[in-house]
């Protein structure tokens, strides 16, 4: 009876350890504070939705111009502001054999909101890796081979209003 009751008291904690409440500022508030994008700037913000992160949750690795920026964790957003023009915004994964690359066309004074979810080719690797292991991982590597993004992530440009509206929870990542 002891042990059962130590047992359950482990999956308890390790349950409880996985659904952890980000505590940075929330986008509306940070937004409120540092206000419009500097002048001869844009700002870009990309994000990604609650959910089950899972026992540890590193975060994507997510880059501007080949420069990383935070880990994007479950739950959070990450922002940078950038000079008017052309940038790579980008994301890769450890053994992951491809990259994602978005080209970002940024104006002065806007903000470009990108919601970031993993890409057919990861989801599909993700499911045969689980399915069948090593021999599901190379079935699926080889299934994926033509995929139109050989990246990680998925990056979907947001009008403003939609992406505010999904982002009120969230918060910035540290």
């Amino acid at each position: 009876m002891f042990l059962r009751g130590m047992v359950l008291a482990a999956v308890a904690v390790l349950i409880s350890g996985c659904v952890t409440e980000r505590s940075g500022a929330d986008y509306p508030s940070l937004s409120q504070r540092i206000g419009t994008p500097r002048p001869g700037q844009a700002r870009i913000v990309v994000f990604r939705e609650k959910g089950y992160a899972g026992i540890a949750d590193e975060g994507w690795d997510v880059k501007l111009d080949g420069t990383p920026l935070r880990p994007l964790k479950t739950g959070t957003f990450i922002y940078t502001e950038r000079p008017a023009g052309h940038h790579d915004l980008s994301a890769s994964m450890q053994l992951f054999s491809g990259d994602t690359h978005v080209d970002v066309a940024a104006e002065t004074g806007r903000t470009y909101f990108f919601l970031a979810r993993p890409s057919d080719k990861a989801k599909t690797l993700y499911a045969m890796s689980a399915a069948g292991g090593i021999a599901g991982l190379v079935v699926g590597a080889a299934v994926t081979s033509n995929n139109k993004n050989p990246g990680p992530l998925d990056f979907f440009p947001m009008d403003d209003a939609s992406a505010r509206d999904m982002m009120n929870d969230l918060r910035v990542s540290d």
